[in-house]
C-alpha cells in the first residue's frame, strides 16, 4: 500500500503524534515543542488539501482501520464533505497558532501546543469518521481538549464559565449515549451507512422510539452548535478564553452543525419511516430564534469580544435556516456559508484581542478610553470584520445570505426565513456601528495613555484571516460550486453506503 492509500487517516494521526511528542519536550526545548505544533498544523493542511484533490470527482474514499470490513470494523469516510471541513479546520488552527505565538499566549502554561493538537485529533476525527459511537469518542477527545484550552491562562472568571461548560457537556455526552444505545438495540450497528439502510426494517411497535432517539441525538448536535434555546453556555465561554482559543472554538460549534448534516439525511432520510427527516418541524423555527438571539446579543453586547461569541450564535441561526430546506440549493448555501462564518467569527475574535492589548484596563469594553497608536488602521479591520460578520458588500457573508436567500426563496416558510435572515442583518450592523464607534472614535477626556502594546506584529493573523474572506469571495465561483456538489453528495445516502460497504459480508 502507498502513502495515498493511507492519506484519510493522515489528519488523525499527524496531531496524535504531534501532541505527546510536544508534550514531552516543552519543558526542556520549548522552541521545538512549538516548532512540532507548527509543522503538525502544515502537514494537516497539506493532507487535507491532497484529500480535498482526491475526492473532488465525487470519489468517496473509505478507509477500514485494521482491515475490518465495515460495518464490524471502525471505518473512516472521506468525501467532499469531509476534506472541506479538514480543509477549514486545518487554516483556522494555522491563524491561531499564528496569533498565539506572537501574542505569547501560549505562554501562559505548559500545556498549550499538545492540549491544541488534541483538539485538532478530536475535530478531524469528528470530521471523518463513519461510525456514531466513534463520533461520539470524537466529540469526548476534541472537548477534554477543549476544557483545558478554555481555562488557559487562568483566572476566576474562565474557572466559573469553565464549570458551566463542562457539566453543560457532560450532560449533552450523557444524553448522546443514551440516544446510541436505543439505536444500537433498535438497528444492531452503528455504521452510519449500515443504519441508513437498517432502519427501513425497524418494526413499526418500534417506530416511535426509533423516532425518540432520533430527535435525542438531533437534540445532542443541537447543544454542541449552540442552537437556541441550548445556546446560554456559549457567550460567556468564548467570551472569556484566550482569544486565540476562542478563534479556534469559532469551529466548535459547526462541529454540532456538521453532524446534523451528515447523519440526518444518511441515517434519517427518506426510508426511516416515522424518524423520517426527524428534526424538520423544529430546527427551522430553531435556527430563526438562533439567528434572532446572537444578532440581539450582537446588539446589547458591552464588549467586542462578548460581541464575537454572540456573533457566532448569530451565524449558526442563519446557516441552520438554510440547513433546514434539506435541497441540495439551500444545503450547498449553507455550506458556503459554513466556511465563511468560521473565519469571520475567528477574525472578529483576534481583532478584539490586538484592540485590548492597546487599550490597557479599558481592554475590549465598549466604552470610550484613551486615543491609542494606530487607532485608525484597527478600526478598519474591526470594520471589515463586522461587514464580514453581518454579510454586507463586499465580503463572502454578503454572497454566502444571497445564496441563502435565492435557496429558501421556494420554501413553504421562505417569507419567515426571509424577514429573520435580513432584520438581523439590520441588527448586527447597527450594534456593531455602536460599539465600533465607542471604542474607535470616541476618547475620554479624562483617561491617560494606557501602557499596552504598540506591535503590529499582532496584526498579522485578523489580517490573514480577512484575506481568506476576500479569497472567498473572488473565487465565489468555484467556491459555492464545490460546495453544491459536496451538498448534493450528502443528499444521496445510497452513494456513501456502496463506498463504505463495498466488503460488507451478507
Amino acid at each position: 500500500m502507498t502513502l495515498a492509500d493511507h492519506l484519510p487517516i493522515l489528519p488523525i494521526i499527524i496531531p496524535a503524534l504531534a501532541a505527546p511528542i510536544a508534550l514531552l519536550v516543552m519543558r526542556r526545548r520549548r522552541a521545538l515543542g512549538i516548532v512540532i505544533s507548527l509543522v503538525s498544523c502544515l502537514a494537516m493542511l497539506a493532507a487535507a488539501l491532497t484529500l480535498m484533490a482526491g475526492v473532488s470527482d465525487g470519489t468517496i474514499m473509505a478507509y477500514a482501520l485494521g482491515d475490518w470490513p465495515a460495518p464490524f470494523g471502525i471505518v473512516l469516510v472521506a468525501d467532499r464533505l469531509a476534506a472541506m471541513m479538514l480543509v477549514l479546520t486545518a487554516t483556522l488552527a494555522l491563524l491561531a497558532l499564528l496569533h498565539a505565538l506572537v501574542t505569547r499566549a501560549d505562554r501562559k502554561g505548559w500545556h498549550f501546543h499538545p492540549l491544541f493538537q488534541f483538539q485538532l485529533m478530536g475535530l478531524n476525527g469528528a470530521f471523518l469518521t463513519g461510525d456514531l459511537f466513534n463520533l461520539f469518542v470524537f466529540f469526548e477527545v476534541l472537548l477534554i481538549a477543549s476544557y483545558g484550552l478554555m481555562l488557559h491562562g487562568q483566572g476566576p472568571a474562565r474557572l466559573k464559565a469553565g464549570v458551566q461548560y463542562v457539566v453543560v457537556n457532560l450532560v449533552g455526552s450523557s444524553l448522546f449515549l443514551i440516544a446510541l444505545g436505543m439505536l444500537y438495540a433498535l438497528t444492531g450497528t452503528l455504521n452510519m451507512a449500515d443504519m441508513g439502510l437498517r432502519v427501513a426494517a425497524v418494526a413499526p411497535e418500534d417506530q416511535g422510539l426509533l423516532r425518540i432517539a432520533g430527535l435525542l441525538l438531533v437534540s445532542v448536535f443541537a447543544l454542541k452548535a449552540a442552537v437556541a434555546p441550548l445556546h446560554l453556555w456559549l457567550p460567556r465561554t468564548y467570551a472569556v478564553s484566550t482569544p486565540a482559543v476562542a478563534a479556534l472554538f469559532a469551529i466548535m460549534t459547526k462541529v454540532g452543525v456538521y453532524s446534523i448534516i451528515r447523519v440526518v439525511p444518511q441515517v434519517f432520510g427518506e426510508s426511516a419511516g416515522a424518524a423520517a427527516w426527524v428534526p424538520a418541524p423544529y430546527l427551522l423555527p430553531a435556527a430563526m430564534v438562533s439567528a434572532g438571539v446572537g444578532f440581539a446579543g450582537v446588539f446589547v453586547a458591552r464588549s467586542l469580544s462578548e460581541q464575537a461569541a454572540y456573533a457566532v450564535i448569530g451565524s449558526t441561526g442563519t446557516l441552520l435556516i438554510a440547513v433546514a430546506g434539506w435541497t441540495p440549493e439551500s444545503l450547498g448555501a449553507a455550506l458556503y456559508y459554513l466556511a465563511h462564518s468560521t473565519l469571520a467569527a475567528a477574525a472578529l475574535f483576534m481583532v478584539a484581542d490586538v484592540t485590548a492589548r492597546r487599550r490597557g484596563a479599558f481592554a475590549d469594553s465598549a466604552s470610550p478610553g484613551p486615543a491609542f497608536a494606530g487607532r485608525g488602521g484597527i478600526a478598519l479591520l474591526f470594520m471589515a470584520a463586522a461587514i464580514a460578520a453581518t454579510g454586507l458588500p463586499p465580503l463572502s457573508g454578503f454572497i454566502g445570505k444571497l445564496l441563502i436567500l435565492k435557496s429558501v426563496a421556494g420554501l413553504p416558510d421562505w417569507g419567515w426565513a426571509w424577514g429573520v435572515i435580513l432584520v438581523t442583518t439590520f441588527i448586527g450592523v447597527v450594534g456593531f456601528a455602536r460599539v465600533g464607534s465607542a471604542v474607535f472614535w470616541k476618547s475620554a477626556p479624562d483617561s491617560s495613555a494606557p501602557a499596552a502594546s504598540t506591535s503590529r506584529r499582532d496584526l498579522a493573523a485578523p489580517v490573514l484571516a480577512l484575506a481568506l474572506l476576500a479569497a472567498l469571495s473572488a473565487g465565489a465561483g468555484w467556491a459555492s460550486a464545490y460546495a453544491d456538489a459536496a451538498a448534493a453528495q450528502v443528499l444521496d445516502p445510497a452513494q456513501s453506503a456502496a463506498a463504505v460497504l463495498t466488503e460488507r459480508t451478507p
